[in-house]
Order: structure tokens, then sequence, then C-alpha cells
């Protein structure tokens, strides 16, 4: 039985709780961190956590308690150093998206997790999610040929009062808008199902926002070796579409899940002669592959777990988490400085260290309200949360 913890009691430490409690077979919830101790009191009492001990001070936490694993899900500005200190301290640790606002950031907690020898995951819960298996065992068995074009719809809606939120809508506490903290997965998803691009362009905004600094819109193309690919990252779309549609030289697939398909006539123009054979291929093909047991966070908590215990890999390491916040880097690098930007990004490169978007990025609006907290549900998605 693995002692686990939780630092960081906001509203999404709800997922991990729930994940916690639904392996309660293999893991023990044996204490909550918060700087604020009300708060962590409160969610002890809506868990019915009734031998979990609260904690206001992670040092403190560290030194009572026999921790295995720790989640962490505090503002990300916190990430590093809650990440350093339980992996310095030799606890494993999985830590909510993003994993941190800069590149410097993560590198430091990489550093951490070699140092100790401990896991270090990042969250990335809809890679655990059947559609997207799916998709990514097409793209892997070469069905589609070559990759021209992927359009990915990573898109939200979020009121005004979201950024009242005291941690958000600064480019300090936050280290970002919605291109960092709701496109966070969709980046992840691109990355793990087409690898890293090779240059960006973007450009961003703040279209309905006027109580935050940071972006609510953002758009930006992709070069890969052949294909390109776009991204919009939004909390201003209504109807809240989050979609990504691959075009390969066969055939056009989606999540959610669509196959369609054309082939040529001897002038070059489309008929859709050969299509229902194409569509069948690989409507036969993921039709064989198995559903997942356990989906979303719970299934990525198992997944970590399980690597606890067994000393593998998990799907999702620190260099995935690194990966995604590398390429909203490009983005916002790209967008503020209106030009291409090509990865990878090195130490040498200004955005690569902490500070830099503080610096140079723009202030759409100013933060004009700061709550401790906000009242409601939270909605996670189907494709990304935040």
């Amino acid at each position: 039985m693995l002692n686990v913890a939780v630092i960081g009691t906001g509203a999404i430490s709800d997922q991990h709780l729930s994940a916690y409690l639904d392996a309660g077979e293999e893991v023990r919830l044996v204490a909550l961190a918060d700087l604020d101790l009300e708060t962590a009191e409160a969610k002890r009492e809506a868990f019915g956590l009734d031998g979990v001990r609260v904690y206001d001070d992670v040092t403190r936490m560290l030194e009572a308690e026999d921790l295995d694993l720790v989640s962490i899900t505090t503002p990300p500005s916190a990430h590093r150093p809650n990440a350093v200190q339980v992996l310095d301290a030799g606890v494993h640790v999985i830590v909510e998206k993003p994993m941190a606002p800069s590149l410097e950031d993560c590198d430091a907690m990489i550093d951490a997790q070699r140092r100790s020898g401990k896991i270090l995951s990042v969250i990335a819960q809809n890679r655990f999610r059947d559609e997207m298996m799916r998709l990514k065992a097409v793209l892997d068995s070469g069905k589609l040929g070559t990759i021209s074009h992927t359009r990915i719809a990573s898109e939200w809606w979020r009121g005004l009062s979201y950024y009242d939120l005291w941690w958000r809508g600064t480019w300090a506490s936050e280290g970002g808008g919605c291109t960092l903290n709701h496109a966070i997965h969709h980046i992840d998803l691109l990355l793990w199902l087409l690898g890293s691009p090779q240059a960006v362009v973007a450009m961003m905004t703040n279209a309905q926002h006027d109580n935050a600094e940071v972006e609510d819109l953002s758009v930006a193309i992709l070069q890969y070796e052949r294909g390109l690919a776009e991204l919009t990252s939004s909390v201003v779309h209504h109807g809240q579409r989050q979609q990504i549609e691959v075009q390969g030289q066969h055939a056009r697939v989606s999540q959610p899940w669509e196959v369609l398909a054309e082939s040529s006539r001897p002038n070059g123009f489309p008929t859709a002669e050969g299509e229902a054979a194409v569509r069948q291929d690989l409507e036969d093909f993921v039709s064989t592959l198995p559903s997942l047991e356990h989906t979303g966070h719970a299934a990525q908590l198992r997944d970590v777990i399980t690597a606890v215990r067994t000393g593998a890999r998990p799907l999702i390491a620190g260099e995935d988490g690194r990966a995604a916040v590398e390429l909203v880097t490009a983005i916002y690098q790209a967008a503020i400085e209106r030009r291409t930007v090509d990865l990878p990004l090195t130490p040498e490169d200004p955005y690569y260290r902490t500070g830099t978007l503080v610096e140079r990025a723009p202030h759409f609006f100013e933060k004009t309200a700061s709550v401790g907290g906000l009242e409601g549900p939270i909605t996670v998605g189907g494709a990304a949360g935040a």
C-alpha cells in the first residue's frame, strides 16, 4: 500500500482525490497540504477523509509523513518549488498541467527527478481515452500514408469571473492564458500523435476578458517536414468544440471519430469511388482495439502507481510535460516577436528563462479582481480541461 498526499486543494485536486479513492486497493491517502489550512480542512471534510492529516507547510508534511507519492495541484507558478522539494525528499511526484510556466522551471524539475531517481509525471489525462488511443493507433499503423494537414480546435468558453480567481489572469502567476492552461492538453496530444514541429508562427489577443493580462485567444501554424498543422486555443468560443482532424495521403480521420476519403479520377479530380473500401479498412482496424479499463485522471494515476511499484517509466514523464511547454513557449515567442520561431528552443534563447514572459508579454488588460476562491463546479471537459 502506497502512502500518497496532495499539495494544493483547489478545484482540480478533486480529480486526484477521486482517482486515489478509486484505487483504494493500492494507495492510502494520508495528507493534504495547502497554504490555506481552512481550504485543506474543507476538502478533507467534503471527501470524508477522516484519517487524513492537513498541513499548511510542505516542509512539515514531508518531515511528518512517510510518503511514496505526491500529487501537486497548485497554481502553475508553484509547481517547480514544490516538485523539486518533494523529489529531493525522495518521494515520487505527479504534477498537474501545465508542468511549469517556463522551460527553465521544467528543466529544474527534471534535474531534481534525475538526482532523486524518483518518478516525475505530468498530467495529460486525455491520452487515456479510448478515442485518443484509437487515433494514435491509426496514425502509428501507417494506414493514412503521409500526413498533409492537421487541424486542432481547443475551443472553450469562460466568463469574466473566471479570471477573478487570485492566481489566474497574470503572466507571473498563471504563466499565460488559454494557450498554456487550456490548449496544453491538445498540444500534448499533437506532440504524441505527430511529434515536434520544426517551426511556429502565431498571433494572440485578448478578445473578451478585459480583467486579465493574458491572452484568451491564439492561432498558431506549425510546420512539419512536409505537412502543416493549425491550432486554435480559445476561451471565447461558444459551443466549446474540441476536435482533432488529421488529413493523410489516403484518408481523413477525426476526433470525434469520423473517416472520410477520396480517390482520384484520371484527370486528378476527386471521386468517392474508393471511399467505402478505405473507410471499411480503417473501421475494421479500430474495431480490433481493446477499450481502456480506466480513463482520464483515474487511468493516468493508476499508470503512475504501477510505475512506482515496478520501476517502469510512466506513459507520461517529465520530458513529455516539458515538450508541451516548449511548444507553448514557441507560440508565445512567435506572437510577441511577430516572427517565425524555430524549434527546439535552447537555454540561450531568452524565452527559455523564467520571467521573460513577465517582462515581454503584452498586458492586454490589467487584472481587476483577485478573489481567494470561486463557488460552483468546474468542468475538465472531454479533450482538455482547466
